[in-house]
């Protein structure tokens, strides 16, 4: 090896579109289902404004290993001009252990996360589906509608947050980005009511979304909680509905349904499957006119297989800067 290679966010951006994000993740998640895959929990470093994580990964099937190394403040877009995730990535080579590549993480987290998204809805969802419903309009909201668009025929949008000058910038990047109507709404409620498919992408610690609001057949999307305390949907909705998730081990402690799971109102057998059970068809998907959840909570494997596509196609088209760490 001659060193390793060095990968900016402005080089990544310009390597890989969501399709193949979406393609690769989909692959990571069937991976994990098929049980070639080495990746405990994600572990938390908790600060006063915020956490770390660090997140390890070994795929068997295709060689790939690595770790990624992020954190979480929400507080730094508002009070230090900085986005409220950033990350950075390592791969490994298996053999040996030598650091084939270090790249920025930032993007990559936005991108698979968004595509873990746009995997479930393809699995999940109606196959009819055609108007969106988004909570929250961050860069999170921005690559979820990116993926969603490639698994959905999206006719519609609407979306909401709390600031009213951002979810009108939101909807009128996106109108003219993806050539659809992306209606900015003043409530949470008027987002998600008599739509086909919710994507909630927020920091929330208490719920947002009313079980009332959701209609039958609805598959909703809940990205937003990965910490403990955080919660997007009302325990009475996630009752109610079939929920998948990423992983047990993860979503317990931080996804979605961690806070009913800690008071005892949610159980493991209240738990449909994990996402790479129904795509290798080891579980069933949508049945009728039910409400499903994904709980989606981010696995470091969705990193590290995005991670690799990267590593590739930089290879291949010279991409990026070769550093001796060793030297």
């Amino acid at each position: 090896m001659s060193g390793t290679l060095l990968l900016k966010q402005s080089e990544i951006k310009n390597l890989i579109t969501m399709k193949e994000v979406v393609d690769a993740v989909e692959t990571a998640f069937k991976a994990y289902a098929e049980r070639e895959v080495q990746m405990p929990a994600k572990e938390y470093l908790f600060f006063h404004e915020g956490d770390l994580r660090i997140m390890p990964c070994y795929v068997r099937s295709t060689e790939e290993a690595g770790v990624k190394c992020v954190n979480v403040h929400p507080k730094n877009p508002l009070e230090q001009k900085l986005p409220t995730v950033m990350a950075i990535i390592e791969l490994v080579e298996p053999k040996t252990g030598f650091p084939m590549a270090v790249m920025d993480g930032t993007f990559v987290t936005d991108m698979r996360t968004g595509a873990a998204a746009g995997v479930a809805t393809k699995y999940l969802a109606k196959p009819d589906s055609e108007v969106l419903g988004i909570i929250g309009a961050g860069k999170q909201a921005c690559t979820q509608l990116m993926a969603l668009n490639e698994v959905m025929d999206i006719q519609k949008a609407k979306v909401f947050c709390r600031t009213c000058s951002t979810r009108t910038n939101f909807a009128k990047t996106a109108s003219e980005k993806y050539g659809f109507d992306v209606e900015a709404v003043d409530s949470a409620e008027e987002a998600v009511k008599n739509v086909d498919v919710v994507v909630t992408t927020t920091p929330s610690r208490k719920p947002l979304i009313k079980t009332e609001w959701i209609s039958p057949g609805t598959h909703i999307n809940a990205m937003g909680a990965d910490a403990p305390s955080k919660q997007e949907l009302e325990t009475r909705l996630l009752l109610k509905s079939k929920i998948i998730i990423d992983s047990w081990a993860q979503a317990s402690h931080s996804g979605e349904i961690n806070v009913p799971v800690s008071q005892k109102i949610l159980k493991r057998k209240n738990i449909h499957s994990k996402l790479g059970d129904v795509i290798i068809g080891d579980a069933t998907g949508r049945d009728g006119e039910e409400i499903t959840i994904f709980d989606s909570t981010g696995l470091a494997v969705q990193d590290v297989v995005t991670a690799g596509l990267i590593y590739r196609k930089a290879q291949e088209q010279g991409v990026g800067t070769n550093f001796d760490f060793m030297g």
